[in-house]
């Protein structure tokens, strides 16, 4: 075994669309699902057309110590590959060994029984990892103290918030010293100063050498916390490097994955139910084909919009989103524009000052009408286009700069737009 706390050797997961856990369960539950495999068995279902790999073939070594970080788009096989390591679920080919007592933090409520009160479950978990109660013990107001959840330690855990929730279960996970910390998306979860301290609980961890997988969007926290990552894409491992490198490497995958130019009509429509009586053709990052933004620049947008009907007073607004789905600013234009029924137009949108850290972004952009303020009427609105990358000024060193990852998005000085055809 060596140095070696986890080995990974061809790892696979394939799950079949529209399929179901196995549970336990009743009489009729049994004979519903007979029932369901006649009628695929008869052919209406091909078993072949309807699975997906989750993870495909994935092989690497984790040594005692190392901190590593996982990261990649939604979907890569992220969540899937930690499920695997922790035997939340059984690989379809290759295996996963493990060697020391793992703690993990996937999802809200895993690991916790929903019945039991807080107390009960910071027992019940140091138990599982193998721990004597006397230990359990010297840690215990430690954990209360960090989830600061001390007024309802006795309350069953099905009645916390979702914040408490991931409060406490982080700091179980983080202070009954498990040898190997697997994490996934901790950061998604809780307030800005939540996320701090958590990071910094992390790194105290990973001071202690303890070996930790970290998965995040946050490319500042992998930044921070970790030297090598793992970039996966499409549920197989790209590369494995330094951290720098691997979040470069995972920048150019986001947006090369992304056109400049975008036909709407072939995009899927988030809010499709929306009359379109002004309706996005095309929109199109102008100013930088290649999607790469210096901090300082200014950003041209151009969006070619058909009205099906006339319409006297409309306004367009967009917001801005990080990579991980966060906004980090908007506007809702001022500027009234009126087109006839049949026409085509084109208009360009000039961007500056936006004061954006370094990293990947995307956009959404609407067109409609009324106080954009006051729940204003939507003729179209466009989800998920206009990945770009804004780069670090001069001098300044690194990929991405530290940001704030709540929910207050800024709103930006606004653009002129302009109609040009």
């Amino acid at each position: 075994m060596g140095n070696i706390a986890i080995r990974v050797e061809h790892l696979s997961k394939q799950y079949h669309i529209g399929a179901i856990q196995k549970r336990y369960g009743m009489l009729r539950d049994r004979l519903a699902e007979g029932l369901k495999r006649l009628y695929h068995n008869h052919g209406r279902l091909s078993a072949a057309n309807n699975t997906i790999w989750a993870l495909k073939d994935v092989s690497f070594e984790v040594e005692q110590g190392e901190v590593i970080g996982i990261i990649g788009r939604n979907g890569a096989g992220k969540s899937t590959l930690l499920k695997l390591l922790t035997r939340i679920t059984d690989p379809t080919e290759g295996r996963a060994e493990i060697y020391g007592r793992v703690g993990s933090l996937l999802e809200v409520g895993t690991g916790f029984h929903p019945e039991l009160t807080g107390r009960e479950n910071i027992y019940l978990n140091g138990a599982i990892l193998g721990m004597k109660k006397v230990e359990i013990d010297q840690k215990f107001d430690e954990i209360i103290a960090f989830a600061e959840v001390e007024k309802f330690i006795d309350t069953p855990v099905k009645r916390y918030s979702s914040g408490m929730y991931v409060r406490l279960a982080f700091a179980v996970a983080a202070h009954l010293e498990p040898e190997i910390l697997l994490v996934d998306e901790v950061l998604s979860v809780g307030d800005a100063a939540f996320q701090r301290k958590c990071l910094g609980k992390m790194g105290d961890v990973a001071s202690q050498g303890r070996t930790v997988l970290f998965v995040s969007h946050n490319m500042a926290a992998v930044q921070q916390l970790t030297r090598t990552s793992l970039l996966l894409h499409g549920g197989r491992l790209i590369s494995k490097g330094s951290t720098e490198n691997i979040i470069r490497d995972y920048l150019n995958v986001v947006v090369e994955d992304h056109a400049t130019i975008y036909e709407v009509e072939k995009l899927p429509r988030k809010f499709p139910n929306l009359r379109r009586q002004v309706e996005f053709l095309t929109v199109e990052l102008e100013s930088h084909p290649t999607k790469l933004i210096p901090a300082d620049a200014e950003i041209g947008m151009q969006m070619k919009v058909r009205a099906n009907e006339s319409v006297d007073r409309f306004r367009f607004s967009m917001t801005i989103f990080r990579v991980n789905g966060t906004p980090v600013g908007n506007f809702f234009g001022s500027e009234i524009h009126s087109i006839k029924k049949g026409e085509i137009a084109t208009y360009v949108m000039q961007l500056k000052d936006l004061g954006l850290a370094p990293g990947v972004y995307y956009c959404s952009l609407a067109v409609g009408k009324g106080n954009h303020l006051r729940g204003r009427s939507e003729f179209d609105h466009i989800s998920d286009v206009l990945y770009f990358e804004v780069m670090a000024p001069e001098g300044i060193d690194g990929v991405m700069a530290e940001w704030n990852p709540g929910w207050g998005a800024i709103r930006f000085k606004e653009p002129k737009i302009t109609r040009t055809a």
